[in-house]
């Protein structure tokens, strides 16, 4: 329910105007002069003020600016007499949404409220929608079709549905802003608002302040209450990146917002409640954290319901072609140039690479292709030195052999780097893994595709 403030020092016109606005569906709080208003607009929140222009102890422009200090989402009314149009005009230019002239019928203050809430609500929703829009990340833009990608997409059709809290697992680049987009999209709150924000690039002692909002005077320069991430995102999702780099203080405020819907803003002891859904990401192993004291075990329990966990670039080979098609058509929009030509040794060198920086350096590495290649063909001096440049161990440089198809040179190039890798730690296979950069339990299903000699015990005993 919205609330309204009328301030006014006329008796029968004070009740008169809260009895209408009552009966017309809001909250309504009086006072009778401007400093016991403004003492209640420093306590809560009001959608609308409704304020004489002629007060006992101070001007109505005063009580004007002192509420938009305070908060300027409440819209301020200012009843003035008909003598005073002009001074109605210099509150209008100060801020004010509206003034009435009296003698007034209560209903005619009725609408000037109506169209205030409809168009600050309508302004909210336009803000929020050209910045969903803006982030808008269609569910197809996650591109892979290996079965390590298509268990992801099951993932997210099902947790979409939900309104659960949901963690993303992945290394850099592999794409956890895509999947936290696709998610809300797939959500029932897709048409509400989609806030996000990232922990590790906000300074420890903002974080709160922007999680959370805070209220007039709550540090040095806060001039005026301010919503926080959480209060922006009400009815939609907040999308919560790098959540292991939040401060430990701070995570016991999150853990209740989590559990409970409930905050204060910083130097607020008002409780105020959300609808939120929340998805957060990490490219930190949340356990070890955890162990190590930085993160909150009641905390990591209570997100880790619904896990997504993305794999790198390196252990789903097979989307890489498809990747490449993908972004050569982004690119080629943006920059007018088609039908590219990617010769034999650049696709070698795209199709082997391990990727540290995962799909967002395979994604870098097209656009500066683009950019650089001379007409439509792509050669190797069109890619990045670090591409070019690549070697599975100090000295030995890749080799695939000419004429497979794309399919089989991935294959080889796989079959090549485990043997080159055992070779390296004399068989010793969680070594290879750790060399190789991937998992012991990915490394024995390699293992296994390519037919090497291995039992179901090895990589366990090893």
């Amino acid at each position: 329910m919205n609330k309204i403030l009328i301030i006014e020092d006329e008796r029968s016109l004070r009740f008169g105007l809260s009895h209408a606005l009552k009966s017309g569906g809001y909250a309504v709080k009086s006072a009778t002069n401007g400093s016991e208003g403004l003492k209640l607009c420093e306590k809560e929140n009001f959608d609308a003020v409704v304020t004489d222009l002629r007060l006992p102890d101070t001007d109505g422009i005063e009580i004007l600016k002192a509420i938009r200090d305070l908060s300027h989402d409440t819209g301020v009314i200012v009843m003035t007499a008909f003598a005073e149009i002009k001074t109605a005009v210099e509150a209008m230019r100060e801020g004010a949404y509206d003034y009435i002239s009296k003698p007034f019928d209560p209903d005619e203050l009725l609408m000037v409220i109506d169209r205030f809430i409809k168009h600050r609500d309508l302004e909210s929703e336009n803000v929020l929608l050209k910045e969903t829009m803006r982030e808008c990340r269609q569910f197809e833009e996650i591109v892979g079709a290996s079965p390590a990608m298509q268990q992801i997409f099951d993932k997210i059709s099902v947790v979409a549905k939900t309104d659960s809290s949901v963690i993303i697992y992945g290394e850099s680049g592999t794409g956890k802003e895509l999947v936290a987009n696709a998610i809300h999209n797939l959500s029932p709150r897709r048409d509400r608002a989609f806030i996000k924000i990232n922990c590790a690039a906000i300074p420890d002692t903002l974080l709160e302040s922007e999680l959370f909002g805070y209220e007039k005077g709550a540090f040095t320069g806060a001039v005026q209450r301010r919503k926080g991430k959480f209060e922006t995102a009400d009815g939609g999702t907040i999308f919560l990146d790098e959540i292991g780099d939040m401060p430990l203080a701070l995570q016991s405020k999150l853990l209740r917002v989590v559990e409970n819907q409930t905050f204060e803003r910083l130097g607020g002891n008002e409780p105020l409640t959300v609808n939120v859904r929340t998805i957060f990401a990490t490219g930190r192993d949340l356990k070890e954290e955890v162990a190590a004291g930085r993160f909150r075990k009641d905390l990591f329990y209570r997100l880790n319901v619904l896990p997504i966990i993305l794999p790198p670039l390196r252990d789903r080979r097979e989307d890489i072609q498809m990747l490449i098609t993908h972004f050569l058509s982004v690119f080629g929009k943006k920059t007018g140039k088609t039908d590219f030509v990617i010769t034999p040794a650049a696709m070698d060198i795209l199709l082997i690479h391990d990727y540290p920086g995962n799909v967002r350096e395979l994604k870098h590495a097209i656009e500066m292709a683009i950019t650089f290649c001379k007409g439509n063909i792509i050669e190797p001096s069109c890619l990045p030195v670090e591409i070019r440049d690549i070697t599975v161990c100090p000295g030995s440089q890749i080799t695939v052999q000419e004429g497979l198809p794309v399919t089989e040179k991935v294959k080889a190039f796989e079959r090549d780097l485990i043997t080159r890798a055992l070779e390296k730690t004399g068989g010793r296979k969680k070594e290879a893994a750790k060399k190789l950069g991937i998992s012991r339990g990915t490394l024995w299903r390699k293992l296994k595709e390519h037919g090497f000699p291995v039992a179901d015990t090895d990589i366990a005993e090893d």
